[in-house]
């Protein structure tokens, strides 16, 4: 029995995570994720597979975010009719946002064409609703911990990340004529002793790792990120205007809130309206109710930990409009996260230019995402075909982030008790990965490699 991997994407980039696993015919896809960001990564999405997607056997995700699942009505319409393994919270969770992912190609497909600034005649999205959701009876969800048969000689399991809800650590065990072998998927490491989520698994052992390395260069203290995050708030009403807050909708929303209404009750900052303008975000919320096992908040939920004075969560298209209308003390919470798509956008075309108003972000940018050029200090973004001058003022927390700093990342690698055969980093802009190499190399003298883009390795021969 051979065993083969091949790196379709999250090679030296944090977005569309993609990793074939071959056991000699058999072809497992390990997550399906969506290039975002830089132009030359978004293009690849319309390029046909690498892969035949009629010969993938089965396809495991780690979690639930566009950059690991938004590709998968793609391959589904190029051919793939196998199960989908995830756990039981990301299952529901995918199903709302690749509805979401595809309403929003639809609508920018739909913009694009009324405002004659795409360069084809009738621009198309990549998927619509409907092909989003004739998946959906493919996907098999299941608890942590348990052991999942993807074939005679091949199992998974998964682990909570301690990520986003329902985010796993993918363990999977091939049994050879001759020996067992384990490969270790970490998909996106949560922080520790954070609220809502919690610490990532402890992983002993695998003959194979692969890490993600988003934050693999640097580290993130989160002991001031409270203070700092009430600070930004105060500061921004200072200013006599309103605080806008790009989140995930999945995760990142709910964190938030908790932190709000913490602040609130310490009277560390004032009781303003607070505004969840995500449809999406308010679907996922309600989702902490069904999966109360893939979280700690078990005897909180019965308090309306994500509901108080003066928070209001709005579904409709003409209440996030009046919300241009406010022009003093309140925190607007809206997504996508890095501003590619969604109702955010229309909030940054009318508070950027204004002066008075604050845009914060508490998480983390990809290379040409229009947040990213915000955060850098970019004077104009094109937002709806349009340039939108910047004057509001911009700030950032890194405190906030879901996503594990190289500290946490070494803390949860020092727990395996022999070095892996290879550890491939993964999920990280170039110099990150880079660097992340050189410090795993470092402390631990391990064999370290940061694949290419369509890369392939020989991982076990004759197992």
């Amino acid at each position: 029995m051979n065993v083969r991997i091949r790196f379709l994407g999250g090679a030296k980039t944090v977005t569309g995570s993609k990793y074939l696993i071959e056991v000699d015919e058999f072809k497992i896809l390990i997550d399906c994720g969506l290039f975002q960001g830089l132009k030359d990564l978004r293009l690849k999405n319309w390029n046909p597979f690498p892969v035949d997607p009629k010969t993938i056997n089965a396809v495991v995700i780690t979690h639930a975010h566009i950059d690991h699942t938004g590709y998968l009505p793609k391959l589904f319409k190029e051919g793939f009719r196998g199960p989908v393994y995830c756990t039981s919270a990301t299952k529901d969770l995918m199903e709302i946002m690749l509805l979401d992912s595809a309403k929003l190609q639809e609508e920018e497909a739909e913009y694009a064409f009324k405002k004659g600034y795409s360069k084809h005649e009738k621009p198309m999205p990549l998927y619509t609703t409907e092909d989003a959701t004739r998946t959906f009876v493919y996907f098999k969800g299941y608890r942590y911990n348990q052991r999942i048969p993807l074939h005679p000689k091949i199992a998974i399991k998964f682990h909570d990340a301690g990520h986003i809800l329902g985010s796993a650590i993918t363990e999977m065990y091939i049994q050879g004529d001759k020996m067992r072998k384990k490969i270790v998927f970490s998909g996106d490491i949560g922080r520790y002793n954070k609220p809502i989520l919690r610490n990532p698994t402890t992983i002993k052992d695998g003959d194979i790792l692969l890490i993600e390395s988003t934050y693999g260069n640097k580290d993130v203290p989160s002991e001031n990120a409270l203070d700092k995050f009430a600070d930004a708030i105060n500061t921004a009403f200072d200013k006599n205007g309103c605080i806008l807050i790009p989140a995930f909708a999945v995760g990142r929303t709910q964190s938030l809130l908790f932190y709000i209404k913490q602040l609130i009750d310490e009277k560390k900052i004032p009781s303003v309206p607070v505004f969840i303008d995500s449809p999406m975000g308010i679907n996922v919320t309600a989702l902490f109710k069904r999966h109360h096992t893939f979280h700690t908040l078990n005897g909180k939920l019965d308090e309306d930990i994500f509901d108080f004075q003066g928070l209001h969560y709005y579904r409709n298209q003409s209440e996030s409009i009046a919300l241009n209308n406010i022009k003093s003390h309140a925190i607007i919470i809206s997504s996508s996260g890095m501003c590619n798509g969604g109702r955010i956008l229309h909030h940054l075309y009318h508070r950027l230019p204004r002066a008075n108003d604050t845009v914060l972000f508490v998480g983390y940018q990809s290379e040409g995402t229009r947040g990213r050029k915000i955060l850098e200090g970019e004077p104009i973004v094109k937002i709806f075909g349009e340039e939108v001058h910047i004057k509001c003022n911009v700030t950032h927390i890194n405190g906030l982030s879901a996503h594990a700093d190289r500290a946490e990342l070494l803390k949860w690698l020092k727990n395996f008790k022999e070095s892996p055969k290879n550890t491939f980093i993964v999920h990280g802009e170039p110099e990150v990965s880079r660097a992340f190499q050189e410090t795993i190399q470092r402390e631990f003298n391990w064999n370290v490699t940061v694949p290419e883009y369509m890369e392939a390795y020989d991982l076990f021969k004759g197992i």
